[in-house]
């Protein structure tokens, strides 16, 4: 039986405890997170690297969430990026949506609700 590959990951969050326990977390779970925290390190990042999704803040200091996935949306157009944020509003939400977000959800959100929509996200992209 072949072992499906790792599925690579991208983390935009300005709050480095939440992605450096985020990453370790999700590395027991077969997903190997970059972590980066901002929205300029994470384009930078996307120049050097291919990911199957990302995971991206909306509240930034550098830049917000939106106007990161406008970047990636252009960089990367399958790329299925996954919205986070403790600031959550609907008409966010609605933005990045129409914008191409694959999914929306508020911190704290459970860990198995994330890792879940992470192999939802990058599905196929990974086989």
């Amino acid at each position: 039986m072949a072992e499906t590959r790792m599925i690579e990951v991208l983390i935009v969050d300005d709050e480095t405890g939440f992605t450096d326990v985020l990453a370790k977390r999700l590395l027991k779970r077969r997903i190997h997170a970059v972590k980066t925290h901002s929205g300029t390190e994470a384009i930078q990042m996307l120049r050097q690297k291919t990911f199957h999704c990302a995971v991206l803040d909306l509240k930034m200091e550098d830049m917000d969430g939106i106007e990161v996935l406008r970047f990636f949306g252009k960089m990367v157009p399958d790329m299925p990026v996954i919205m986070l944020t403790g600031h959550g509003c609907e008409d966010t939400a609605k933005e990045g949506m129409a914008l191409g977000a694959a999914a929306y959800l508020i911190k704290p959100c459970g860990l198995e609700d994330l890792i879940q929509t992470i192999k939802n996200a990058a599905g196929d992209h990974h086989e």
